[in-house]
């Protein structure tokens, strides 16, 4: 089997090759990069699986860099992000990142994330994966793709499966508890507004349905709902 190829990105260079130590003992082929630069330049020259970014660089912060990366690539990212820096971890993900990891982070963990991200791109969990569709949202699962009114989607990874999810429960309420757990894998800490965000990045990318107003609605204190949209428009 084909070891996942990951580029980290971090000017700590004393923690990059920890990371890549550990990593590669993981089953990983593991570059590194110093600055938001170098990892562009890399992830332009070679193709990579998923790419560790560090938010805090020297020039250009990870934030940039995934601004950039964002306008002509869907490659999975990880943000690091320095511990209690929460503006940081949304702007990120607002900027299309898939998950973020706090610093100084534990190896094993960044591993499980790495690895919960790649299921994610490569469908695993979603069984029995078939066409959905809602009004004018449609998800072929052959392609992995998501069209409105016939316009192509260019979602993430996270947006995908979070769309998989909604659409599989349309009309129903999704508790954000169950979303942390089929979507990015993880429990929902008490502070985490990442499912918020994943969802509000969803809602944008969606647009608006046939009525004027969001698919996705939020249950206060409970979660969300995708509306029953109806047949599209012949």
């Amino acid at each position: 089997m084909a070891r996942n190829r990951i580029l980290i990105a971090d000017d700590d260079e004393e923690l990059a090759q920890l990371l890549r130590d550990f990593l590669t003992r993981e089953g990983f082929d593991v570059e590194i990069a110093h600055s938001a630069d170098a990892a562009l330049a890399a992830a332009r020259a070679q193709p990579f699986d998923a790419l560790v970014l560090d938010v805090m660089m020297p020039g250009r912060s990870g934030l940039d860099a995934l601004r950039e990366l964002r306008r002509e690539s869907p490659l999975p990212v990880l943000m690091l992000t320095a511990l209690g820096e929460d503006i940081d971890r949304i702007l990120g993900l607002e900027l299309g990142a898939d998950d973020y990891i706090p610093k100084p982070c534990n190896p094993r963990e960044l591993a499980a994330r790495l690895r919960a991200v790649l299921r994610r791109v490569r469908g695993e969990g979603n069984d029995a994966l078939t066409d959905l569709r809602n009004g004018p949202i449609w998800l072929r699962a052959a392609s992995r793709s998501v069209s409105v009114d016939g316009h192509a989607l260019t979602l993430t990874a996270t947006e995908f499966d979070l769309l998989v999810l909604l659409l599989r429960e349309t009309g129903r309420v999704v508790s954000k508890e169950r979303i942390s757990q089929t979507v990015l894998g993880r429990p929902l800490g008490p502070f985490d507004r990442s499912i918020d965000v994943h969802v509000s990045n969803l809602r944008r990318k969606l647009g608006d349905a046939p009525d004027g107003d969001s698919p996705i609605t939020t249950i206060h204190r409970s979660g969300y709902l995708l509306r029953q949209l109806g047949d599209p428009t012949p």
